[in-house]
């Protein structure tokens, strides 16, 4: 509740520019192709951290590893590019901290759940939150059809946790982190508006989340002890910088299209991970997986219809 109240002050301090045409709390009700196409390649960009995460032991030093090294790398952005509009500084901090939440639920997930049943839970969840929370702050409703892309990929992801050995813990864990992932949406989809510039404000959200998951790391567990010869760090310092760009193209995706339909696109990733599970890792395609694997496909078509 006082997300929603900070949420909504910030966006009446704009409120002079809200009947505006180029302001950036004028309703958006259209996917176009080209952000269609972009955001799936987010979305196999992220199963690919995703698999990289999953395959570690100790997965908040590789959350920790992978923000660091994507705060690092977008320090060269944040150089060349010109500073976030003012009205996006709010933003910014308020992502980074939603950021954090996100990254010290999702290792708690992981570590009590198994990924199967954590990762549909924190993914399937969040585009139902983003369509509400952008209807609510940013006045963004899609169309009927949209919507009910919207719902098929949501129902979808959430299919795949059906028949996985449940743990409160876990399944609690998992969706606080769609909570988490909803927040920080639709917080960047106002901000990034704001800002003038998406790049600009992705390479500043990056850089601000990257110290305080550092800090908390050293509280929590102890030094990072980073060892540069050690192939599985760099393994995981390429999933960060991989991860800066799947979210960087969603951050640019939200400025032109509306948030839900956007967060549905991206988590289409779970098609891509069951795909690369098969190929790389091995797993098993069964007859239920590619049943909601078609759900989550039929809805991504439903989510670039304007009606």
């Amino acid at each position: 509740m006082a997300l929603r109240w900070h949420l909504l002050a910030l966006a009446d301090t704009a409120s002079s520019e809200k009947n505006r045409p180029d302001s950036h709390f004028t309703p958006i009700v259209i996917v176009t192709p080209a952000v269609i196409a972009l955001v799936l390649c987010a979305a196999l960009l992220h199963a690919s951290w995703n698999a990289l995460l999953k395959s570690g032991s100790d997965r908040l030093r590789a959350i920790t590893l992978m923000t660091l090294a994507s705060g690092v790398a977008a320090i060269p952005m944040a150089i060349a590019l010109p500073l976030p509009a003012p009205a996006a500084w709010p933003y910014v901090a308020l992502s980074a901290v939603l950021h954090v939440g996100y990254n010290v639920f999702l290792a708690r997930a992981y570590r009590f759940g198994e990924f199967g049943q954590v990762y549909p839970i924190a993914r399937g969840s969040s585009p139902l939150l983003v369509t509400m929370g952008a209807a609510l702050f940013a006045g963004e409703m899609p169309g009927v059809i949209a919507l009910a892309g919207v719902v098929l990929v949501s129902g979808g992801i959430l299919s795949l946790a059906r028949g996985r050995k449940a743990d409160l813990g876990s399944t609690l864990a998992a969706l606080t982190t769609g909570v988490f992932i909803a927040c920080y949406t639709v917080c960047d989809g106002i901000g990034a508006r704001a800002a003038g510039n998406a790049n600009a404000y992705s390479a500043w959200l990056f850089m601000l989340d990257s110290l305080p998951m550092v800090l908390l790391y050293r509280v929590w567990k102890g030094p990072l002890n980073i060892d540069l010869r050690d192939a599985t760090t760099l393994k995981t310092f390429g999933g960060g910088v991989v991860s800066l760009v799947a979210y960087g193209i969603v951050i640019w995706a939200v400025t032109l299209a509306p948030m839900g339909p956007v967060s549905a696109l991206r988590e289409t990733s779970v098609v891509f991970a069951a795909l690369l599970g098969r190929l790389f890792l091995k797993e098993s395609l069964t007859a239920r997986r590619l049943s909601a694997c078609s759900v989550i496909a039929f809805g991504a078509y439903c989510l670039g219809h304007p009606a």
